[in-house]
Order: C-alpha cells, then structure tokens, then sequence
C-alpha cells in the first residue's frame, strides 16, 4: 500500500506487523527502507499494547498472576518484548492517496485480555501523522502502553537531540535499575552524534519536539508525539546501519514498576496516541 502527498511517499505492509517499508521525502528515506523478511527489517512497526521489555514475561494484575512466553523473532531473549501487534497480521480498513486505517484484533490467550488496535497514517504536504489507540474488550481492567518503533538511517555524524528530564540505568539485560533524573528537561546527548554512546534505554519527561539531523544530507527530520507519549526509547547498536528513536507512553518493564505509567483501560476503553514527522532541508532551519 502506497501513499503519497507532496514530496512525501509512505509504503505500507499490514500483513506484516502493521509495519511501514518506506517513508522517503524528496527521494531521500527519512526511515531506514525495509532490508529483509524479518520484522526486524522493517522500517518502523507498532508497539501495542505495551512497549519494550517486561522481565521475564511476569506480572500481576489485579491479584492475577500473568506469565507471557518470550517473543522476540530468532532469539532466546527471556524478556516478553513489544507486545504483539508487531508480530500480528493487520487488516485493512480504508484506503485512500494520502489516508490509511488498518486494525489488528487480539484474542485473549497468555496475555488474558482481548483487544483492539487500529492505526491510521495520515500523510500531507507537511509531513506524516501516525495516529495508534487501542481498546479493551475485556471485562477486566487492561493494562495498555503504546509506542512507536521506527528505524532511522545510521551514518557517522547522525545527531538525535531531545530534552528530556530522566534517563534510565540499566542491567545488562537492559532493564531499569535507577533514573537519573534532573530538575529540568536536558538534551543528555549534549549535542553530540548517536555514534559516541551505544545505549538501549528511556528518556522521561520529554519536553518538546525530537529533531534528527543527518549534516552529510543535508536533511532533518522532526518528530512531534503528543502529551500521551511523554518518554522516548533510544537505541543505537553498535556497527549498525540505523538506530531507533521510539516514542513511548511508559517506561521499560513499567508493570513491575511501583510508579508504572501505565494506563488502565475498563471495557471498551480507548487508548491512542499520535505522533507527526515532518522533514526539511538544514540550511532552511
């Protein structure tokens, strides 16, 4: 599925994890293109109904033990990870040149709750508006945490600046140990490229938009999330083609967290979320 506006072009595959293959502006991505058969090689895929790891798949709800089986493609990786929408099928529900809707149902089964997801991609002369929710349909109290997941091209003076208030410490199974938080928001990469730090952590309490800069292209790109997604996934594999930059409405493992943030949806509850990209040429900023 294509879209296009302006000098915006979005391929989409929701067969395929409700992922994106492409998003290019001007002929140049601004997402890393899709690379192979894996979800993992796609450009950017939905995080619901939560984001990241949570330990060893282990969490009580409302005095229920919930164990998860581990899911991450080709790994024996303990931790359950990204929920299930990235590893789903999605249906489409409209199709137009610039506006898609696609839905992925979930079944209760290990995870005991039964859901909706539905994703809508709206792409206009200024940019791209990926808007994603998620209702229960359970009788029971849902935890719910959205996100998104893009892969952004890696070369050497690529430079992610966000201000955020916290960064988590993690264990080397990249869970949280300590926030590292301060009285104001700060951009902790001090103006510096992804190259120098290799991480994979949040950020919280973001205080305004996230900006990408690629100097050798020439070009930018801007993300705007909403109030809902207040904290940011950042990851940067070493000797790798791209990093991550995820906007995220909780913390890593936040259900065995004391102050979890995430939100509790009663039947028929709607969760959603937005987030817009917007790119432009550096020597304009």
């Amino acid at each position: 599925m294509e879209l296009t506006a302006g000098e915006y072009r979005l391929l989409l595959a929701p067969e395929r994890g409700g992922s994106i293959l492409a998003f290019d502006w001007q002929g140049e991505a601004l997402f890393r293109p899709v690379c192979g058969p894996s979800i993992l090689d796609v450009a950017c895929f939905p995080l619901v109904p939560f984001s990241n790891r949570i330990a060893f798949g282990r969490f009580q709800a409302h005095g229920m033990d919930v164990q998860l089986a581990p899911n991450f493609p080709g790994s024996d990786d303990p931790h359950t990870l990204h929920g299930y929408g990235w590893l789903s099928p999605w249906t489409v529900q409209s199709y137009g040149p610039c506006v898609a809707t696609i839905g992925h149902h979930h079944r209760a089964d290990g995870w005991p709750w039964s859901y909706y997801a539905e994703q809508r991609f709206e792409l206009a002369e200024d940019g791209l508006t990926i808007a994603l929710s998620v209702t229960n349909l359970s009788d029971s109290l849902m935890p719910a945490g959205l996100g998104i997941h893009p892969y952004l091209p890696r070369v050497p003076d690529a430079v992610y600046r966000g201000y955020h208030r916290g960064e988590w410490q993690n264990n080397e199974d990249c869970l949280p140990q300590r926030l590292d938080e301060r009285d104001y928001a700060i951009d902790w990469w001090q103006g510096g490229a992804v190259a120098q730090r290799e991480v994979d952590t949040v950020y919280t309490n973001r205080h305004g938009p996230i900006s990408i800069l690629w100097p050798s292209r020439d070009l930018s790109l801007q993300i705007n999330p909403n109030e809902a997604l207040p904290h940011t996934v950042v990851y940067t594999p070493k000797d790798q083609n791209f990093f991550c930059i995820e906007p995220v409405s909780h913390s890593t493992n936040a259900l065995n967290s004391i102050s979890s943030s995430m939100r509790w949806l009663d039947l028929y509850e709607i969760f959603e979320v937005s987030t817009s990209f917007s790119a432009a040429r550096l020597k304009k900023l």
